[in-house]
């Protein structure tokens, strides 16, 4: 029988941990700006992927942006300083979901930008409320569950990324794919070549490479908003928020699935700072903030999100686990964000720069999720292999037959027409009757989340 997850208790992450050590402000300013450097590709890439979907103006992609930024920022705050039962008090960082960003999308696609904030915003308040059952829920989602969900979002991400190139009636312009494929390769480039904080900014060098390119080749154009100076971004970009919660269903089932994710990270930033791991503790602690982020996020019109465990490699590398470092990551992300000229010189980028890069981001969430699917041991004669062909089977159907369930009432086309729904619930329900679940905590801890997503 699986373990259940310690229940959280009613103490403090201990203050004389070394990841409360304070540093001086001339050694944790460029230690804060390398955190910045390292996680940027993510907002910059998510936020473009989500503009260029949505068809979004310059402007409005500029005020997403800030938005965007000054979510990270608050949120990496609210991490590493902890109050109230909120944050871990541990170096993370918080950037928005990119398997979150597909799932928004896909609602938005199919029911409306409006409807898809309302997903947003019931999404995080059923984190919130599911929280005292923290120790249940985790059960449900092994690895072999994590790998299938994970997987299936980063196959139908790259779908959408791959529509920025092509544009929305899927016939590309030898130009725009020719861009693309330029981009990916500086990206590839850059990720093989450079090393340390560098290789970490590869999506970003990426990107100013393909706009580079762009423009010295007319293969695309650099067309930067209008503004200048500071100025905060505008609430409710899409109107008032639409609630729906068939239409929301694939956010809130991967709401659910994040406690998992949030297992691995904390227990692994607790090891990498020389803090014992308490999970019944800091994982509700961790939720908690994301959540909160994540509702007022949904009313700037951001998906879900979510704390990161790609800033540890950093933590690992430099050796310094000071909580005050990615404190000051968070103060620079909200100087970043309300800086106009920087959110609106961004918006510019050329749309097949931006899907380019957007391939490789989501590509290796696919990734990922394979390598999920492999912790899970599907080999021998168990059912685990049974359980993981069928639930991606259920998921990848909507994905190549898209008309498949049109003939079905809009309740089941809700559910199955979502490869990431169906894969999932087709997951959740046959891991437990064709193979024995393994604990959670246990083959989650020391798993860096995808990158974001």
């Amino acid at each position: 029988m699986t373990p259940p997850v310690p229940a959280p208790r009613p103490t403090s992450p201990p203050a004389s941990s070394p990841a409360a050590g304070r540093l001086p402000l001339t050694r944790l300013a460029p230690l804060a700006a390398q955190h910045v450097l390292a996680v940027l590709a993510a907002p910059v890439s998510t936020v473009f992927l989500t503009a260029g979907t949505l068809r979004l103006s310059p402007g409005a992609t500029a005020s997403l942006l800030s938005a965007v930024l000054v979510l990270c920022g608050a949120g990496s705050l609210l991490q590493s300083l902890g109050r109230w039962r909120i944050g871990a008090r541990l170096p993370f960082v918080m950037l928005p979901g990119g398997a979150a960003t597909a799932l928004f999308l896909q609602i938005a696609q199919e029911h409306g930008a409006a409807t898809a904030t309302g997903s947003v915003l019931l999404a995080a308040a059923l984190l919130l409320a599911v929280l005292p059952l923290y120790a249940r829920i985790v059960r449900l989602f092994p690895p072999l569950v994590m790998g299938v969900t994970v997987l299936l979002i980063g196959i139908a991400m790259i779908r959408v990324a791959a529509r920025l190139v092509t544009g929305p009636d899927g016939s590309g312009e030898p130009g725009a794919v020719l861009l693309a494929g330029l981009t990916v390769a500086a990206t590839v480039a850059a990720a093989v070549l450079l090393r340390g904080v560098w290789r970490q900014t590869a999506v970003l060098i990426g990107m100013a490479v393909g706009t580079l390119l762009a423009v010295v080749t007319g293969l695309g154009a650099f067309t930067p908003a209008a503004g200048s100076g500071f100025s905060l971004p505008a609430p409710l970009p899409y109107g008032v928020p639409r609630f729906d919660p068939l239409a929301a269903l694939p956010l809130l089932v991967f709401a659910l699935t994040t406690l998992a994710e949030i297992t691995g990270q904390t227990v692994l930033n607790s090891e990498t700072v020389g803090r014992t791991p308490d999970p019944g503790r800091d994982v509700p602690r961790v939720a908690r903030a994301d959540a909160l982020v994540s509702l007022a996020g949904g009313l700037f019109g951001t998906s879900l999100m979510v704390t990161s465990a790609e800033n540890i490699g950093i933590v690992r590398l430099t050796g310094v686990r000071s909580r005050w470092v990615t404190a000051g990551a968070g103060v620079l992300l909200v100087a970043l964000g309300l800086a106009t000229p920087v959110s609106r010189a961004v918006a510019g980028l050329p749309p097949a720069v931006v899907g380019g890069s957007s391939l490789v981001v989501y590509a290796v969430i696919a990734v990922m999720g394979v390598e999920m699917l492999r912790r899970a041991e599907l080999s021998g004669t168990g059912g685990g292999a049974m359980a993981a062909a069928l639930a991606l089977t259920a998921g990848l159907l909507p994905l190549l037959v898209p008309g498949l369930y049109d003939g079905f009432p809009a309740t089941v086309r809700t559910v199955l027409g979502s490869g990431v729904v169906a894969g999932t619930l087709t997951a959740v329900l046959l891991t437990p009757l064709l193979t024995r679940a393994r604990p959670v905590a246990a083959t989650t801890a020391g798993t860096p989340k995808p990158p974001a997503r």
